[in-house]
């Protein structure tokens, strides 16, 4: 499918010119309904921003500014300009939770004077929506080519009142791999984004960015009173970022909403990227996948040679015939190439993206999944051996594009947070260096005509509009660590995904298992999941490719739940959070792209829960068949984890369900139109 963009009203009106004799002490613009206002000002050498919404203040004066190498801590004077405009357009996603993006936006971009050289005049262009604002500086009169490099960032985000905050520590051993915990705000050390916060006044904030390219990711250091400050992962020797002019950062990102669902249903990141840069993607086509990755984290099979190596010609055979019998589009196949035996995450550099073990036909195997219409996902773990694998990666990506390959999963598993570089530098895993990697890939793997699903990543900040084969990534606790037991997810890490991580983009979560308790008697040990969590799960987490991950022998053992995965859609006309509490409950519908009917999804934490959901998103004066997937009698997440029954009835837009979740539970409906 094209990606294009439908106008509906382009105005980027100039609504003040700029005019540099007549600078302002201080200057402020309102976002489209007037809900949003954002004033900047200068006062005793800094420059500050707040922001108000309906007419109460949201985020304190906040510093604005950044530091360069060889130059003493600007002090700024005055703001020298300003220029202000307006945009109301409508853009269509070639996939994605919604079809039709509408962006809908006020613009003032203020030109702050200094006293150093390289911060004399600086523009920060601020834009303001309806439910959030984003701000980037702009170093446009630097000029080209000149090196610089970025040693301080002083965007401070200032939350007025009392917040909770749902976070964990950044830049742990394991990247963004672990649980959130709710605090208060002020006990935030250093939090990686997106973060969230909930006011003591209801309020819902959310701190990211956008547009991450060529620039070291954004942490939010706290300061033990409430005020974060942006915090840049370094290189080696302490530059935060080096540059050549002129330059523009990312985009640094305040969601304001009134709830936990208001934030979920925002498109500000997508917006503030730029438009699709790849055009024609109609090759990526958003789908179901199922793979030899469960049976190896449960240890029935092995990613390196052997008796028991998972990768070989029967077994994915086996998988693909499956995928085909039951209409999966994909068979993802870990620990197909050589390098795997031994310990690969100590030494990644062994790694082959061209070579087989020879129990793989790689050509064979391509061609016998197109001809079934399950093609072969490819797969390239690297074990955070990056020089190695851009050695090899225009070649990888060729061979893939030879047999047929058009997606491929890639992996980055180093127990360390940091990578080497070629100097054998220690770079952090989202560092400018890592971010630079990450969309080298993505553009050589587009080259190709291949699909980019990255774990172990940067995260998203929206990029996935300007480069859309960059279809999901992880970037999270996932499905993996209910086979490990180190322990495995809790219950109410579902309700906060969509809240937080999901805020920053699609996530390959791999739901879907069915065998519950896999062999373990301690509850930590296995999924602490209802079987019905597991089918809401492909809606509340979205992802345009969905992995139905467990076993084959244990979908054909629970048809009745394996319809729902079968008929649940990957790819949407439009998302909606119906109702929501962060790590407690959330309830969300999708409708399928140019389809009629609807999928419902809801997960509650460890805790019962019995809401009442009204039908109205379904179209009026329609019927439709609800085929209800809920916790069956007796159902809990303790001791009977796979109680589950199905019914069907007919609603329409005036009725409501009554969703009546078990503890670890949830509920998955299909609104079949009539």
């Amino acid at each position: 499918m094209n990606f294009r963009s439908l106008t509906l009203l382009s105005s980027l009106v100039a609504l003040g010119a700029a005019n540099p004799a007549l600078a302002a002490d201080r200057e402020c613009a309102q976002s489209p309904g007037k809900l949003i206002e954002l004033c900047v000002f200068v006062k005793d050498g800094q420059a500050f921003y707040e922001v108000s919404r309906k007419g109460a203040p949201v985020l304190a004066p906040g510093a604005l500014g950044l530091g360069f190498k060889g130059e003493a801590p600007v002090r700024y004077s005055a703001i020298k300009a300003v220029k202000r405009a307006a945009s109301d357009t409508s853009w269509e996603q070639p996939w994605g939770e919604q079809r039709l993006v509408r962006d809908n936006h006020t613009e003032m971009t203020v030109t702050l004077g200094g006293d150093t050289a390289l911060n004399a005049a600086v523009d920060v262009n601020f834009r303001l929506f309806d439910d959030g604002i984003g701000f980037r500086y702009d170093y446009n009169g630097l000029p080209a080519g000149q090196a610089v490099e970025v040693v301080g960032e002083r965007t401070q985000f200032r939350p007025v009142g009392n917040q909770v905050a749902w976070w964990y520590q950044a830049q742990g051993e394991e990247r963004d791999e672990y649980l959130y915990t709710k605090t208060d705000a002020r006990r935030i050390t250093t939090a990686e984004t997106p973060l969230t916060l909930k006011g003591d006044n209801g309020l819902h904030l959310s701190i990211h960015e956008a547009a991450l390219v060529d620039f070291p990711s954004m942490l939010l250091s706290g300061d033990g009173a409430g005020t974060l400050t942006a915090k840049l992962m370094p290189w080696p020797d302490g530059v935060l970022a080096r540059k050549t002019g002129p330059f523009t950062t990312p985009w640094r990102t305040v969601l304001i909403g009134d709830s936990a669902a208001a934030l979920a249903d925002s498109r500000i990141t997508l917006n503030l990227n730029e438009p699709n840069k790849l055009g024609d993607v109609s090759w990526f086509k958003p789908g179901k996948y199922v793979g030899i990755w469960w049976e190896m984290h449960l240890n029935k099979s092995t990613w390196g040679s052997g008796p028991i190596h998972g990768a070989n010609n029967a077994n994915v055979k086996r998988y693909m015939d499956f995928a085909a019998k039951y209409g999966f589009t994909g068979v993802l196949v870990e620990g197909w190439n050589k390098g795997w035996d031994g310990d690969w995450i100590a030494n990644g550099d062994q790694f082959s993206f061209t070579q087989a073990y020879p129990d793989f036909d790689l050509p064979a195997l391509a061609a016998y999944g197109k001809a079934k219409g399950a093609g072969l996902i490819g797969h390239h773990e690297t074990a955070g051996a990056v020089v190695n694998y851009e050695r090899q990666l225009d070649d990888a990506m060729a061979l893939y594009q030879k047999v047929g390959v058009d997606r491929v999963k890639t992996g980055y598993v180093k127990h360390s947070g940091t990578i080497l570089d070629e100097a054998g530098g220690q770079q952090w895993f989202a560092g400018q260096y890592m971010v630079r990697h990450h969309l080298k890939v993505v553009e050589t793997a587009a080259r190709h005509k291949i699909a980019v699903n990255a774990h172990e990543p940067v995260k998203d900040t929206g990029l996935r509009r300007t480069y859309p084969n960059w279809v999901s990534r992880e970037g999270a606790r996932g499905q993996e660590f209910n086979a490990w037991g180190k322990p495995t997810n809790p219950p109410e890490h579902v309700t906060i995904l969509p809240f937080t991580r999901m805020l920053a983009g699609p996530m390959d979560y791999t739901p879907g298992i069915f065998d519950l308790v896999h062999g373990k008697d301690k509850l930590e040990a296995r999924v602490q999941s209802m079987l019905a969590t597991q089918l809401a799960l492909y809606v509340v987490l979205y992802s345009p490719v969905q992995m139905a991950a467990d076993l084959p022998e244990n979908y054909e053992a629970r048809p009745d739940a394996f319809q729902f995965i079968r008929d649940v859609a990957t790819d949407w006309e439009t998302s909606r959070t119906l109702q929501a509490e962060i790590g407690d409950y959330v309830v969300m519908a999708r409708q399928p792209r140019g389809g009629k009917d609807w999928f419902l999804g809801g997960v509650t934490d460890e805790n019962a829960r019995k809401l009442t959901q009204k039908l109205d998103f379904l179209t009026p004066g329609k019927r439709y068949e609800a085929q209800i997937y809920a916790d069956g009698t007796g159902a809990d997440y303790k001791t009977n984890p796979t109680a589950l029954k199905v019914e069907k009835r007919v609603v329409t837009s005036k009725d409501s369900l009554d969703l009546d979740m078990a503890p670890g539970g949830g509920v998955a409906v299909r609104f079949k139109a009539m």
